[in-house]
C-alpha cells in the first residue's frame, strides 16, 4: 500500500542521512501540487523519482522498490559503483551465500560493452547483490567461461547467460534476472499479484485450471517445462479456477468454467489478449503458441457477444466484436 511504501521510504531516508547526507529525501502530496504533477507527468501513485545534480529535467524513475533496504541499495548504486569487484574465490563465495539470489558477471576484461550493460542492469535490480570478476582463477574455480552472467540461487548456479557485445540490452537482462525473484510458474493470488506486476516483463501467459483436478499434475509439469524456455521473455502465471477470489480475473479474460483448462497471453502495454488455439496443454502446443506470439504470428483474441439478429434493421447499426471489422473497415 502507499502507506507502507511511505514508511519504508522514510526509514531509508533516516538511514542514509548518516551514511550519505548529500542525498536528500522529500515527499509531495500532488493532490495539492497540480503544477508539479503536470510537470513531472505523475500518473500512478505512489511514484518515486530521483533527481541528479540539482536538475529538474529527466529524473530517473525508481520502479518496483518497496523496502527501505532496497531503496538504500538503489540510491547507492545510482551514486556510486553498482557492482562489487571480485578478486578472489572467497570474496565471490561471500557474495553468493549472503542472500537467496546473487548475480556474478565473469569477464575477460573490465572495459567492454558487456561490462557496461551488466553495470547498468545492476542499477535497476537492487533486490540482489551483483559482483563482477575478471580473474582467471575465480572464473576457473567455478568452471565458467568468461563473458558470462550467472544467477546463483541459494548458493548454486541456476542460469548461465553468455554475454556477447551488443546482443544483450539492459532491459533484456533486467527482465531475465528479475524473473528469478518469482517462481518459474507463479500462482496468482492477492500476495503474488503485486510481485508479478513489479517484474518488468510485459508478456504474461496465464493457465486457468482447477488445481485439484486429476489432470492438473501433468498439465502443470508441461507448463513448467515451457516456462523454463521462455524465462525473461514471457512470465508464466497459474490461476486456480476453484479459488473464488480469482473471479475478477476470469471476468477480465472472459474465461468460463467450460473453457478450462484455458491458456491466454496478455500484453500489458497494449492490453491485447491472445488465446492458445490448441485445446490440449502439451509442451509442444505451449511452445508453439509462445513462439508464434513472440514472432508476431499469433492472432489477437477479441472477446465478443454474439451478433444480434436485428443489428442491421435500424439506421444506427449495432456493432459487437464479431462484426466490427467487417462493417467498419
Amino acid at each position: 500500500t502507499s502507506q507502507n511504501l511511505s514508511e519504508e521510504f522514510a526509514e531509508a531516508a533516516r538511514q542514509l542521512k548518516k551514511e550519505a547526507p548529500r542525498i536528500q529525501f522529500g515527499k509531495i502530496d500532488v493532490t495539492h501540487q497540480h503544477d508539479l504533477r503536470r510537470e513531472f507527468k505523475i500518473q500512478a501513485f505512489p511514484t518515486v523519482k530521483f533527481f541528479v545534480n540539482g536538475s529538474r529535467k529527466d529524473p530517473i524513475d525508481c520502479k518496483g522498490v518497496r523496502k527501505a533496504s532496497t531503496f538504500i541499495t538503489w540510491v547507492k548504486r545510482r551514486t556510486g559503483p553498482s557492482t562489487v569487484l571480485i578478486n578472489s574465490t572467497d570474496q565471490a563465495e561471500t557474495i553468493i551465500k549472503a542472500d537467496d539470489l546473487a548475480v556474478i558477471g565473469f569477464f575477460r576484461e573490465l572495459h567492454n560493452d558487456s561490462v557496461e550493460v551488466f553495470s547498468e542492469t545492476a542499477r535497476d535490480v537492487p533486490e540482489m547483490p551483483f559482483g563482477m570478476a575478471a580473474s582467471e582463477e575465480v572464473c576457473a574455480s567455478y568452471g565458467i567461461q568468461r563473458n558470462s552472467l550467472v544467477v546463483f540461487q541459494k548458493g548454486k548456479p541456476v542460469h548461465n547467460e553468455v554475454l556477447e557485445d551488443g546482443r544483450q540490452t539492459k532491459l533484456g537482462l533486467t527482465r531475465l534476472i528479475k524473473t528469478f525473484t518469482l517462481d518459474l510458474v507463479t500462482e496468482y493470488n492477492s500476495e503474488t499479484s503485486v510481485k508479478i506486476f513489479d517484474v518488468p516483463v510485459e508478456n504474461h501467459i496465464l493457465l486457468f485450471t482447477p488445481t485439484n483436478s486429476e489432470t492438473f499434475s501433468e498439465i502443470y509439469e508441461n507448463y513448467k517445462s515451457a516456462a523454463a524456455e521462455f524465462r525473461g521473455k514471457i512470465l508464466f502465471v497459474l490461476v486456480d479456477t476453484d479459488e473464488g477470489r480469482n473471479g475478477r480475473i476470469f471476468e477480465y479474460f472472459r474465461v468460463r468454467d467450460i473453457d478450462v483448462p484455458a491458456v491466454r497471453i496478455l500484453n500489458l502495454t497494449s492490453d491485447a489478449k491472445y488465446k492458445m488455439p490448441a485445446d490440449e496443454v502439451t509442451v509442444e502446443n505451449l511452445k508453439e503458441f509462445c513462439q508464434n506470439y513472440l514472432d508476431g504470428k499469433a492472432k489477437q483474441h477479441l472477446s465478443s457477444e454474439e451478433i444480434p439478429e436485428d443489428w442491421d434493421k435500424m439506421p444506427v447499426k449495432v456493432l459487437v466484436g464479431k462484426n466490427f471489422n467487417s462493417v467498419i473497415f
